[in-house]
């Protein structure tokens, strides 16, 4: 039976009940030798109240930015080894993120007929925070959502080797699946 509606209260989301990925692709003129990654982020944690109030509704995520590691690797030359997952988590690491604080807060929440939220709010990533915003399905008792954000946008360059040749896309995609666990509490119940 498909569920088409949130109760209220409080979610926590994280790696125990979904997974928060990040997909690149490859670009330049030597795409063919690289891969289009699909990459798990280890280290997350999420919290969604919806409130009896729907304009009281709020979303936020922090993820550790070191906590990130190829999950799936397409196309390319080669089938990527144990020693390539650890240099690019490596690059990650020391290259594009830099250890910095990864989080999300949301500014709105709205809540769709169908079940869908429309979430704004400003992302942290690099040490800059940038606007974004997203959808949230839920279906069968999964949230899910996905959207685009442009590494420039938060000063960030997307990696390149062989002189530019061989280089990850601007545009990345970060998407979010995760069964709905019960809300921990909800707001109003004891008001009658």
């Amino acid at each position: 039976m498909a569920q088409t509606a949130i109760t209220p209260g409080t979610y926590a989301l994280g790696p125990d009940n979904g997974s928060l990925t990040v997909h690149t692709r490859r670009g330049g003129a030597a795409a063919k030798a690289a891969h289009d990654l699909t990459i798990e982020v280890g280290s997350w944690e999420a919290t969604m109240t919806l409130a009896d109030d729907p304009t009281e509704d709020r979303l936020a995520l922090s993820a550790g930015s070191t906590s990130l590691r190829v999950r799936e690797a397409t196309g390319g030359m080669r089938s990527l080894d144990d020693d390539d997952r650890a240099s690019i988590a490596q690059t990650i690491d020391e290259e594009v993120l830099k250890g910095t604080s990864i989080a999300f807060a949301s500014t709105r929440v709205a809540r769709g007929d169908d079940g869908r939220l429309t979430v704004e709010g400003e992302l942290e990533l690099a040490g800059t925070s940038k606007p974004v915003a997203f959808e949230l399905g839920l279906a069968d008792g999964r949230l899910a959502g996905r959207t685009t954000i442009k590494q420039t946008d938060w000063g960030i360059k997307p990696y390149s080797a062989l002189f530019g040749t061989l280089k990850v896309k601007d545009e990345v995609d970060i998407a979010i699946d995760a069964a709905l666990p019960e809300p921990a509490g909800r707001r109003g119940e004891a008001h009658g």
